[in-house]
């Protein structure tokens, strides 16, 4: 009955119960799904022309020439970690916050202060590099900061906590336009191949959040976090100091 109540109240006040919610995010999906799929056929019947790379002219630009190319791989391992560690700090932090028992009506918005901070990493970005610092070296600095913010939210509880994850949103911004060109320098007629297998390293951000989704059921969420997190970041930073150097 005190459950009826509350779900009635909720409706009159605007704020439509958890389970409505949810049946609007799918619906919400699913248009997305089919406007997407839309755009997919047309650009599938589209007159545009058939280009084709210098290695499909040349014949040896399949992905056994790239196995000497060690800086790729690594590469692609560092775009793997980063494109999770930035769905961790952009969408799962709302699980993360309400695992905290925060309100459901603050913790959705907390996805746009993530965006807000790669916004603002962006622009920080697009000033210094290559002007004052150099690729690789503020893709270290980026990745020893967003070690840091992990460390932050681990040692912290509430809403830092949850403000550390968002800090998170301007170490990583210029992540992915850093990695990918120091994993595909030198590769020369194969770098058509070596950037689609960049391009795949995308499905870390269904893998990392899905991992923790699953082991914060089994152990403290925070150490989850820091447990996946941290080692990212590590990595990340490796490969911009000593991986991501030509062999």
């Amino acid at each position: 009955m005190l459950d009826a109540r509350l779900r009635l109240g909720l409706t009159r006040c605007g704020n439509p119960p958890p389970d409505q919610r949810i049946d609007g995010g799918q619906q919400q999906q699913g248009q997305q799904t089919a406007i997407l799929a839309l755009l997919a056929f047309g650009v599938l019947r589209s007159p545009l022309p058939d280009l084709r790379a210098e290695e499909d002219r040349g014949g040896d630009g399949d992905w056994r020439g790239l196995l000497g190319f060690r800086h790729l791989w690594l590469g692609a391992v560092a775009l793997f970690l980063y494109v999770g560690v930035e769905v961790m700090a952009g969408d799962a932090i709302g699980i993360y916050g309400m695992a905290f028992g925060l309100p459901f009506e603050q913790t959705a918005y907390f996805t746009s202060l993530t965006l807000a901070g790669m916004m603002l990493g962006y622009v920080v970005g697009l000033v210094l590099i290559p002007r004052v610092v150099s690729q690789e070296r503020y893709l270290a600095l980026s990745a020893l900061l967003g070690a840091a913010a992990v460390a932050g939210a681990w040692a912290t509880q509430g809403y830092v906590s949850v403000g550390f994850v968002a800090a998170l949103g301007f170490a990583n911004a210029m992540m992915w336009p850093a990695i990918f060109p120091l994993a595909i320098q030198g590769l020369g007629r194969h770098t058509g191949t070596g950037s689609a297998i960049l391009v795949m390293a995308i499905s870390g951000g269904a893998v990392v959040p899905q991992l923790f989704a699953l082991l914060k059921e089994v152990a403290d969420f925070q150490w989850v976090f820091l447990a996946l997190m941290a080692p990212s970041y590590l990595f990340i930073w490796y490969f911009a100091v000593r991986g991501s150097r030509p062999a």
